[in-house]
């Protein structure tokens, strides 16, 4: 038996990497790229009921924001990991699925110190804990040098910002109350967002694949005023995100020249265009409806029978088809710039 187990932990420390460049895909921050770890969470932010994950087998819901897989999903299966990246939070992760990557992301996450405490998810500080928790059984499996080569090649998927604009800066007192302006709150995102940076490189992560926000203005849920539905986008929003994402995208290049990021490489990933090409030519790409959400809304309480025709699925998450239309081209941005 020690000579079984003893050949296991040799076979598993030496098995290459699935795609030959990228071992394992970590994802970390919002709804965007959470496959589910909010479903242990005391928080009314959660999708584990229906109609989410209505376009799983079965039409089980399994806590991702959406009709089916998310981003995070769609970028492992792109670095020819795995069609589903589980939840850290999962009761039980398989060692395969360890070795190849979990997401740490927690849907209403934000970088903004209010952002996750007001919405009671997994703050930036829980999900590095659940990191170096993960690091801990990644070394039960494969030993202390594969882990760490593992965790310094894998692609660190990063979605922050989201909330913070379209929630805590958007819907709440709180940026007013702190005395700032869309500009000056911005750039505080920004510093937040390199501050997360930094705690994952403690951890020895050194590949980062950074996304921008989305074009808030244009999410159904913002076409949304005084209960009246726009059919046009909310140019002040979409000003703030686009504000939000040059800031990151000058800093990100700045930060890999600093000594304290020393070894690491980052990559932005477009979000903002990415979906603004389907929101404006929805047809080109077979969408029918660009504006409003296939379900959880006022005027579409009941799911749409097609959630494919659809741009969102709920108020302000894509559907897996709009993620699977952009996705792509960012992948192969997320492999040529970490390569």
């Amino acid at each position: 038996m020690l000579v079984l187990a003893l050949f296991s932990i040799y076979f598993l420390s030496t098995e290459a990497a699935p795609n030959g460049s990228f071992p394992a895909l970590l994802a970390f921050g919002d709804s965007m790229v959470d496959t589910g770890n909010n479903n242990h969470l005391l928080t009314l932010m959660k999708a584990n009921y229906w109609p989410y994950g209505w376009d799983f087998d079965l039409k089980i819901p399994t806590g991702r924001f959406g009709n089916g897989r998310v981003f995070s999903d769609i970028v492992a299966e792109g670095l020819g990991l795995k069609p589903i990246l589980p939840p850290y939070r999962k009761l039980y992760i398989a060692p395969s699925d360890l070795k190849t990557g979990v997401s740490f992301a927690s849907g209403g996450a934000g970088v903004d110190p209010v952002t996750s405490k007001m919405l009671r998810v997994l703050s930036p500080a829980d999900q590095v804990k659940d990191f170096k928790g993960y690091k801990r059984k990644l070394k039960g499996i494969v030993g202390f040098s594969k882990a760490k080569e593992i965790v310094e090649n894998a692609v660190v998927l990063v979605s922050e910002g989201n909330n913070d604009i379209g929630i805590t800066y958007s819907l709440t007192p709180s940026a007013g109350m702190r005395l700032m302006t869309p500009n000056i709150y911005t750039s505080k995102l920004v510093g937040w967002n390199k501050k997360f940076m930094k705690d994952l490189y403690d951890q020895g992560a050194r590949k980062f694949a950074v996304m921008g926000v989305l074009p808030l203005g244009c999410l159904p849920m913002s076409r949304v005023v005084f209960g009246v539905f726009f059919v046009w986008c909310n140019v002040l929003a979409n000003q703030v995100s686009e504000d939000y994402n040059q800031k990151l995208k000058r800093a990100m290049k700045s930060w890999e020249r600093e000594s304290d990021f020393n070894g690491a490489t980052f990559v932005y990933v477009d979000m903002f265009n990415s979906l603004m090409d389907i929101i404006k030519n929805h047809t080109k790409y077979g969408f029918t409806d660009e504006k409003s959400g296939c379900c959880c809304m006022i005027k579409s309480i009941i799911p749409c029978p097609n959630p494919d025709k659809y741009v969102f699925y709920d108020f302000s998450h894509p559907t897996e088809k709009a993620y699977k239309t952009i996705a792509p081209k960012l992948v192969e941005d997320i492999k040529t710039g970490l390569a």
